[in-house]
């Protein structure tokens, strides 16, 4: 029913769904606290100096990271309420299970979700230039992530570590055989260049060489190179959708670097043009349909589009571009490669990797 003004009346509102809807609200309030909480053990290393004692007291778990007590003590309260961390009530100690160490430590590689949780604050300190945004139109400059490449970074890295020699690249056929020989290998939009670094030490007599406009991601790049003393592995300041056929190569990688070009077609389109006659382009990117209703049912796909909204997306408005957003999809996907000219367009996914579809792109003969 609704009044002679249109409004709802009460009578139309079913008791058992606003209490239902309620419990879900309040599980997305105490969600979002135990993501900011989770980023911070992250970072101060709390989650791996707990993994490493039994049961402790708070000024055990300070002393041991080196922490101010009573900030600890607070955050192990946030903790304990979120069902991370065990408290026993008689001893006043505290205990981090090694079932949610294995999911919350840097020993859990590409599991940790205390990684990911990074996202939130990060996201959270662009709030106000993204209702801008949502007002005025127009994008967020990347400039304005200021930890965007080290998250990314400490996010894909476990991932590369875990994945990239041993899962991923046999993915494309006699691709191993050939990096061993040696070929040419760019990585477009590269980052912190983790996964030029590790393919450049799996392959040594391959040459490797990864693009992206970010200088600080790239002096990361670089560092970590000269660390591993690595002589066959560069990385180049470049507006990737410049690339063309001057400089050709045998294999081009992307890591979640499609989604957020201004020019994605420009970038792909130059892409295919890069490549040798017969080679192919790995092209990871996230996991989803184009249709909304077919993403309901994503195990992230929530924190997907968040992402997407606050930082992919903008970022590509914010140099005039399109804008595809996080979760375009793999049916655009695929209208993308071939319209680029990629003969044939293979869709992998890897077990245990919910967030990431691998395309393998082949350019014709």
């Amino acid at each position: 029913m609704t009044d002679e003004g249109g409004d709802v009346t009460t009578t139309d509102i079913d008791p058992s769904k606003v209490e239902a809807f309620a419990l879900k609200m309040t599980g997305f309030m105490n969600g979002a606290g135990a993501a900011l909480m989770l980023s911070v053990g992250h970072r101060l290393g709390l989650f791996d100096v707990m993994a490493g004692l039994d049961s402790a007291t708070s000024e055990e778990i300070a002393a041991a990271a080196g922490l101010n007590e009573r900030y600890v003590r607070e955050w192990l309260g946030a903790m304990v309420t979120a069902g991370v961390v065990e408290y026993d009530n008689g001893l006043a100690t505290y205990r981090l299970p090694p079932e949610h160490a294995a999911l919350t430590t840097r020993a859990a590689g590409p599991g940790n979700f205390a990684g990911v949780a990074q996202l939130i604050p990060m996201l959270g300190a662009v709030e106000d230039e993204i209702l801008d945004k949502f007002r005025n139109g127009g994008g967020v400059p990347y400039s304005s992530f200021t930890r965007f490449a080290e998250i990314a970074g400490d996010i894909s890295a476990p991932l590369f570590d875990a994945n990239l020699v041993n899962a991923v690249l046999p993915l494309i056929p006699g691709i191993v055989d050939r990096l061993e020989h040696g070929i040419d290998v760019a990585d477009i939009g590269t980052g912190s260049g983790h996964a030029i670094n590790v393919m450049a030490r799996a392959y040594p007599n391959s040459r490797f060489v990864g693009f992206d406009f970010s200088d600080q991601a790239l002096d990361r790049a670089r560092k970590e190179a000269a660390d591993w003393g690595l002589a066959n592995a560069t990385f180049e300041a470049k507006d990737v959708a410049t690339l063309d056929d001057s400089r050709p190569f045998d294999l081009i990688t992307t890591f979640d670097a499609v989604h957020d070009q201004a020019k994605p077609a420009a970038v792909v389109q130059g892409i295919h043009a890069a490549l040798r006659p017969g080679s192919y382009w790995l092209c990871a990117d996230v996991h989803a349909s184009s249709h909304v209703g077919e993403n309901a049912q994503h195990p992230l796909g929530t924190l997907m589009y968040t992402v997407s909204c606050m930082h992919c997306m903008t970022v590509s408005l914010a140099y005039d571009g399109e804008g595809l957003g996080a979760m375009w999809g793999v049916q655009k996907a695929r209208q993308l490669f071939a319209d680029a000219g990629f003969e044939s367009v293979q869709v992998h996914k890897l077990p245990g990797d919910p967030l990431n579809n691998y395309y393998i792109c082949r350019k014709a003969e």
